[in-house]
């Protein structure tokens, strides 16, 4: 088992050029950002398995279906095109995006439901127009990972300028608040043009969930969905969610409202 824990910032480079280690727990470093997202024995196997399962789910919605849901586990949309972290090692969320790119679809929407923001999905396609991301997360201001993105001001560069969006919540944000979030992403998407959708379907912003503060019900993950899926054929994702009492209920929901959906 690797375990990151030296990393190359410019307080231990101090200005010197970035050397690669000899040892592969220092090396690692380079491509990890934090200490809890570890590589063992079985991690490429179920890494790819989680990207292969996204890959199907958008082979079948380019092929036609209103929509397929991926059950992907590790998680992926913390993982940046330069590394890994947050529990996630591939981001499946923009494998499945860039699926539906090359299957035909001039335009990709993403729509990222995850209780904290999908940094790594924003860093892949920060500077391209053709794909939109939004996202709708705890305000990593009030001190929720990944603290240093995912604020309102992050809009996108060159030909992805206004082509992504983040929408800070409050901790406490409860079901009213959160759709009036989704309905400014949906307008976004509409905006955009979006021939297919995918949807990082995080349920961590459930009341249950320990892992975060929002305070959203089952309903609303269903209106959430049906809202989103008004604008298209949509490949959800599976991201974050710890509460596993819960976690049943909460898909069934959100697919629930994808597929009832109509264009």
């Amino acid at each position: 088992r690797v375990v990151p824990y030296v990393f190359p910032t410019a307080g231990l480079l101090s200005g010197l050029p970035l050397r690669s280690p000899t040892a592969l727990h220092g090396r690692v470093g380079r491509f990890c950002y934090d200490t809890m997202t570890l590589v063992g024995p079985g991690t490429w196997r179920a890494v790819r398995a989680a990207a292969d399962t996204a890959l199907t789910a958008a082979d079948l919605v380019a092929g036609g279906a209103r929509a397929a849901y991926a059950l992907c586990r590790p998680p992926g949309h913390h993982a940046g095109p330069a590394g890994h972290g947050g529990s996630c090692y591939l981001n499946n969320a923009a494998i499945a995006a860039q699926a539906l790119r090359q299957a035909g679809a001039e335009r990709v929407a993403v729509v990222d439901l995850d209780a904290h923001h999908g940094n790594g999905t924003q860093a892949i396609f920060y500077g391209r127009g053709d794909v939109y991301v939004g996202s709708l997360h705890v305000d990593p201001g009030a001190g929720w990972f990944p603290h240093y993105v995912g604020y309102a001001g992050e809009r996108g560069s060159g030909e992805g300028l206004h082509a992504n969006r983040n929408l800070p919540l409050a901790p406490g944000t409860c079901d009213s608040a959160w759709l009036e979030a989704v309905d400014v992403v949906c307008e976004d998407v509409a905006a955009h043009g979006a021939e297919a959708l995918v949807v990082s379907l995080g349920l961590d912003a459930a009341a249950s969930d320990p892992e975060s503060p929002l305070r959203v019900s089952a309903d609303a993950y269903r209106q959430a969905a049906e809202r989103i899926g008004l604008h298209g054929p949509a490949v959800a994702v599976q991201e974050g969610g710890y509460d596993l009492a819960a976690i049943g209920e909460l898909v069934v929901a959100a697919l629930g409202g994808l597929w009832a959906a109509s264009p």
